[in-house]
């Protein structure tokens, strides 16, 4: 007996009412990025491990996945060098190229190659999967999308605000009620030079950004557990728990941070971007203990989360200054968001909030009875289909209840009947499959009836 065949794990199918949804999901945000001027471009699956390794740290490079090299790639090693030669080793031997493990290096990589086709500021998206070699586990997969838009080439902050307004416009669509929370790395900087541990800002961000999760006391462990001293750990409460509006924060870190050249920089970029965001349909909340991965981000950084599903961001992204350098290209700032498209899908469909016309596809199917029929309804479907509404036949001249059952199945709203009755008075008999209610139509009707 042959063996099921399965799929490798981490890795989805999408059944046609999953691949509508995702659609609908991509289609949003692909629109979105459009009306704010942004242009798609695509990168290879598959990237040179030069490009790829040392760019994401070393627990970054053991999660890629590496494309044995075409051909025999054993050629030139005895049976020796193979069994003591170390597993990095032989894959540096074995493999020249990797899957790519995000959009953002292969991006970078992009702009090196093409610079002097492209004209900056560059506004670019881009929506294609990554993989990683990660170990699956819930809402953590091997293989998923990311959503990116950034903007390289411009140090302006009026590229945070309109990322912030992309957020909210999708969102807004989406109908999913989020809080857009912002920080900014300079403030942080700033913050960890106040207490007198500039040198712990990463092992201190890291702890703090985790309060949601393990709450204050478990945080303030943590901080000691890697070194900081008390006094220092002290120091931090009154700003870690810093409540109010966003302008009663500003005010408050103004003031806290008065002799941090490097913190006041990162309050007065906040007043500015939070300055320009008036009207938004979703609530934006300075966050100080929202850090994101501080070894990439130098300036805003922002996270959103949905305020009526309990899951992790569906959203992030900041400001970088140096995305260029690990290609030899330095001093190219730029700023970027990445829409979470799985978690996304997760959130509305636990909101049920996917529109109906999204969903279903065949609008209306053709019943078939014979060859006489089918020739009398062809050219009705090409009408309809000329007319944008999705519609079919049904290949083979079955049994109606068999016919009917197909319709259920699909989901397909609405059915045409044609008879001898309706072929002799030149007309189609609809029904709608949710009421179960009939109406005799012309040709022209039909059509006006979608």
């Amino acid at each position: 007996m042959a063996q099921k065949p399965s799929i490798p794990k981490g890795t989805r199918d999408f059944s046609p009412v999953e691949m509508a949804k995702r659609n609908y999901i991509f289609d949003t945000i692909r629109q979105v990025y459009a009306l704010y001027g942004f242009q798609q471009i695509e990168t290879p699956a598959m990237e040179n491990l030069s490009t790829l390794m040392g760019k994401y740290g070393e627990e970054g490079d053991k999660l890629l996945f590496k494309i044995l090299n075409s051909g025999d790639f054993l050629h030139g090693m005895t049976a020796d060098e193979v069994a003591n030669t170390s597993t990095l080793k032989l894959a540096a031997k074995f493999c020249e190229k990797g899957l790519r493990y995000d959009l953002t290096v292969p991006f970078a990589r992009y702009v090196v190659q093409h610079r002097e086709e492209l004209a900056l500021p560059f506004k670019r998206y881009q929506i294609q999967p990554v993989w990683r070699a990660d170990r699956p586990q819930k809402g953590r997969y091997r293989e998923f999308y990311q959503c990116d838009a950034d903007v390289v080439g411009s140090d302006s902050l009026l590229n945070e605000v309109e990322l912030m307004q992309i957020v909210d416009t999708v969102f807004t669509k989406f109908g999913v009620r989020a809080c857009i929370k912002m920080n900014n790395r300079k403030i942080l900087s700033g913050i960890a030079e106040l207490i007198g541990q500039a040198d712990k800002i990463v092992d201190i961000t890291v702890a703090i950004d985790k309060l949601d999760k393990i709450g204050l006391d478990a945080v303030n462990a943590e901080l000691a557990e890697v070194g900081i001293p008390a006094e220092a750990i002290d120091k931090l409460q009154p700003i870690i728990s810093l409540s109010g509006t966003n302008d009663e924060k500003l005010a408050t870190m103004r003031q806290v941070l008065k002799d941090s050249e490097v913190g006041l920089k990162g309050v007065e970029e906040m007043e500015y971007i939070l300055s320009k965001l008036h009207g938004l349909h979703n609530a934006v909340e300075l966050d100080l203990t929202l850090a994101r991965g501080l070894n990439y981000y130098t300036g805003a950084i922002f996270e959103v989360k949905a305020l009526d599903v309990q899951i992790g961001s569906i959203t992030g992204g900041g400001r970088y200054d140096n995305l260029t350098g690990i290609f030899g290209m330095p001093g190219l700032s730029g700023v970027g968001i990445s829409f979470g498209a799985d978690r996304i899908f997760d959130v509305l469909n636990q909101l049920n909030l996917y529109p109906k016309e999204a969903v279903n596809a065949t609008q209306v199917l053709f019943v078939n009875f014979g060859e006489a029929e089918t020739d009398f309804c062809l050219p009705l479907l090409a009408q309809l289909r000329a007319a944008g509404v999705r519609a079919e036949i049904y290949p083979d001249a079955a049994k109606m209840k068999k016919q009917m059952s197909y319709a259920n199945a699909k989901a397909i709203p609405f059915v045409a009947i044609v008879g001898e009755n309706e072929m002799a008075e030149g007309k189609v008999m609809l029904k709608d499959m949710t009421t179960g209610e009939q109406h005799l139509l012309t040709p022209e009707e039909l059509v006006k009836s979608f």
